[in-house]
């Protein structure tokens, strides 16, 4: 069973524990001198699993701070050389390696704008956190295997802890609950493992969410695409009404990821229609009411506030994705064609 990808799954409640701790005071003292920059707007850059973390934060910076948020095109920094104005911008460059050209390219234009910059990575020597005028450190130690995971969540986390602390509502307590809530979304893990047998024999599924879990629809799609080889397509479920719900017939994998009562009514209404359409539906939710007992359900620990559930839901969908690649004979591992560092330009 155990694996490097396995293990460090396993290993992220007590990384987000000690996340917490260590960097609670870090980004106090940075939220209290970032308010008095009268920031207007969040601007992000990222890539890849990133660049996930980076929706989440569009939604939290939005929802908490009520800030416009964009993420940023690195491309017009690099290829186009033509970057936008960011007067009045906050400018979040996230990356767990901090190696990527493009992403350092978006913090060392920004600085030299006279932005204020801050770098969120797991290694303080990286080319990213020399560009930085503020470093957030992940702490996650090594991630070994070439899967994102434990540097997903402590990134959210720390998005998190930044959004509380611009608005002054940074405490202790703040995210300490969303500990014992990773640590029961982990015992999902049968539910996890049979749902990914039952779709073993798909080479094509979605992933739909919405709001706060539009994140965690990119990122399980992505875990999926790059560990197992299905090609798992994430959607918003409003975007997937637009055409392509056309897809959801002959048994095709749809994920649902309900979490939270804003759109629990939506999703229940939609697992519905993707049924008579013909698709197999695999709830990832704490609460779905309708479900048949032909859903794969994966269940989530109830009760939390809705802003905070992404950095729990996500673990129950990396342990699909890596059932679902072992039940399809690959080496979660090892994964075809990917490396640990990608560097664009």
């Amino acid at each position: 069973m155990e694996s490097l990808l396995w293990k460090e799954i396993q290993e992220q409640p007590e990384i987000i524990r000690q996340l917490i701790a260590a960097e609670h005071d870090h980004v106090l003292r940075l939220g209290r001198e970032l308010r008095g920059k009268n920031c207007r707007f969040i601007y992000l850059a990222a890539r890849g699993t990133s660049d996930n973390a980076a929706r989440y934060g569009q939604y939290l910076f939005g929802g908490i701070n009520r800030l416009p948020v964009a993420l940023s095109a690195p491309s017009l920094f690099t290829a186009y050389q033509t970057p936008p104005r960011l007067e009045g911008a906050l400018v979040l460059g996230i990356s767990q390696s901090g190696q990527s050209p493009d992403i350092v390219e978006v913090l060392g234009e920004a600085r030299r704008q006279g932005a204020p910059t801050v770098a969120i990575t797991n290694d303080g020597d990286s080319p990213l956190a020399r560009a930085a005028e503020h470093v957030l450190l992940l702490g996650a130690g090594r991630e070994l295997s070439v899967a994102a995971t434990k540097t997903y969540t402590a990134t959210l986390a720390l998005i998190a802890m930044l959004s509380l602390a611009l608005d002054d509502r940074l405490r202790p307590e703040s995210l300490l609950p969303v500990v014992p809530w990773m640590e029961t979304a982990l015992k999902s893990e049968p539910q996890a493992q049979a749902a990914a047998e039952r779709m073993a024999d798909s080479s094509r599924a979605v992933v739909l969410g919405r709001g706060y879990h539009y994140c965690t629809a990119h990122e399980i799609a992505l875990k999926i695409k790059e560990l197992s080889g299905v090609e798992a397509e994430p959607y918003s479920t409003a975007d997937f009404k637009h055409g392509p719900i056309a897809m959801a017939e002959g048994g095709l994998p749809v994920i649902l990821v309900s979490y939270g009562t804003t759109f629990r009514r939506e999703m229940e209404v939609l697992a519905d229609l993707v049924r008579s359409q013909g698709a197999r539906v695999l709830p990832l939710a704490d609460e779905l009411p309708g479900m048949q007992p032909a859903d794969s359900w994966i269940p989530l620990p109830p009760g939390e506030p809705e802003w905070l559930t992404p950095i729990a839901a996500i673990l129950p969908g990396q342990l699909l994705a890596f059932h679902l690649t072992r039940a399809r004979g690959l080496d979660p591992d090892r994964p075809r064609h990917i490396r640990k560092v990608t560097l664009t330009h």
